[in-house]
């Protein structure tokens, strides 16, 4: 038997919030002398959304905080209890939490490449990671990233941190719809010295613009804090989005002296990891007191997320991030490779202090973005979907009916409360599921940690999901 998805199929969305319908009927009542009721609400919403858009200053700004492996519950408000986090707690407080939130791949270069194009991994030409030498291309240069679209529609664009999608000319940031980009263009870095040592020979790789840029001994993190500080307030009269991808917690676990003192009675590998995520949490409460002294908070819709789950790898000490009750980390189709924290904050626009547990993805902000910026969708096929009625209500339906995966031989699929992974890896435990599990179907309903495999309970629904992915491998190449 099929579990349903969460609040039935294909309801009629409508919107919770009084003061918003308020609007959105004045909206409406001013453009067409009539009030369509709440069946239309939806509808309502979003061209209240675009007309707004049109409206000289009334466009919001975009920052995207994007973090560098980390675990699925390592916040505060996630359920970590050992971590100190108030800045991201803080913007959890004053906006929408996901529970069910998903990146679509285990490993940076997909993940961030389906991120910026609203398109599975395989659609947008970046299925596994992209080499982080000199000269290797990366994302297709047809592909339509958030800034190209944003830039089209009159924003200001900009890139501080790691990209990790190519390293020729034409796939760089500034060829991506990025007006500035300071940042490392391979997959890490040390955060002092700024140089590539994973793969010989070793390099420096930080770059401004198209040009080398050298500032031995500056935190890396400093100096995205300090290019997007210098950003808002030199933009602070026009629209403009904001991409920060962080390269932590990512290894090299160097967390500073304050940070370290602050866990010095964690056991490792948990203590290096836990300096790394507070001091990003710092630096993005530093960004955020900069949206509140120019004034623009108000105007700036904040989206945080990680590009999937913690590392189990050597260079990380093999652990320290985690994923509380879910199988598996960084590399993994289990749910800790997939499942990441992600909050929204729009002060005065979008519900604060409330959570959401319909599934939703990082392909989703595409499209939603879209729409809240009143900016035109590229005219191809988008994975995504927009998020906007589930931001504004708990009881509006998931907008997935299905996703899926591929990673390397893995693969799964999510339809409903039912996911099932072929060839599935548990990096958390370094081994791989073989044998009667090397087709694993669970349902999540009644065990998220994807310990008790239903596959020869639901051999019907081992066969639909196959089918279903089996033809996704065919439809998902057509770019």
């Amino acid at each position: 038997m099929r579990p349903a998805l969460k609040n039935g199929s294909n309801a009629v969305r409508t919107l919770k919030r009084p003061q918003a319908l308020s609007a959105l009927q004045r909206a409406c009542i001013v453009r067409t002398g009539v009030y369509a009721g709440p069946f239309f609400a939806a509808a309502i919403f979003s061209f209240a959304y675009l007309v707004g858009s049109t409206t000289a200053g009334a466009r919001p700004n975009i920052v995207l905080l994007f973090s560098d492996d980390q675990g699925s519950i390592d916040l505060n408000c996630y359920g970590a209890s050992d971590l100190h986090t108030p800045n991201l707690d803080g913007l959890a407080q004053r906006g929408v939490r996901f529970t069910q939130f998903y990146v679509g791949a285990p490993v940076c270069s997909p993940s961030r490449a389906s991120l910026l194009t609203g398109r599975y991994p395989q659609r947008c030409g970046v299925p596994g990671n992209v080499h982080s030498r000199p000269g290797y291309a990366g994302m297709p240069t047809d592909e339509v990233t958030i800034a190209e679209m944003l830039k089209s529609a009159g924003y200001k664009t900009a890139l501080f941190g790691k990209w990790h999608l190519g390293t020729i000319p034409e796939c760089e940031p500034l060829a991506q719809g990025f007006d500035e980009f300071l940042g490392h263009r391979g997959g890490c870095i040390d955060n002092y010295s700024h140089f590539f040592y994973w793969v010989g020979p070793n390099r420096h790789d930080l770059q401004k613009g198209t040009e080398e840029y050298w500032e031995d001994g500056t935190h890396f993190s400093d100096i995205v804090v300090r290019e997007a500080g210098r950003f808002i307030e030199e933009n602070k009269d026009q629209p403009f989005f904001l991409y920060l991808p962080f390269n932590i917690p990512h290894y090299p676990v160097q967390g500073r002296a304050e940070f370290r003192e602050m866990y010095k009675d964690l056991e490792e590998p948990r203590r290096a990891y836990a300096a790394l995520v507070s001091d990003m949490d710092r630096s993005i409460g530093n960004i955020l007191e900069k949206l509140d002294r120019t004034g623009l908070r108000k105007n700036t819709i904040v989206i945080f997320l990680s590009d999937h789950g913690h590392s189990t790898e050597e260079r990380t000490n093999f652990g320290g991030g985690d994923a509380g009750p879910y199988r598996g980390a960084k590399f993994s189709l289990l749910e800790g490779g997939i499942r990441v924290p992600c909050i929204v904050s729009w002060p005065g626009e979008f519900p604060q202090g409330e959570v959401r547990d319909q599934m939703a993805t990082s392909l989703d902000w595409y499209p939603t973005i879209a729409e809240v910026c009143g900016a035109k969708l590229p005219d191809r096929k988008l994975d995504g979907k927009n998020l906007l009625p589930v931001i504004e209500s708990a009881e509006a339906e998931t907008q997935h009916e299905i996703f899926h995966w591929q990673q390397g031989d893995q693969w799964a699929v999510r339809e409903g409360t039912w996911k099932m992974v072929l060839n599935a890896k548990d990096t958390d435990h370094r081994k791989n599921l073989e044998g009667d599990d090397k087709v694993f179907l669970s349902d999540l309903s009644v065990d998220v940690t994807e310990t008790r495999n239903v596959a020869k309970d639901h051999p019907d629904v081992v066969a639909r999901l196959t089918e279903a992915h089996e033809e996704w491998e065919k439809e998902v190449v057509n770019r």
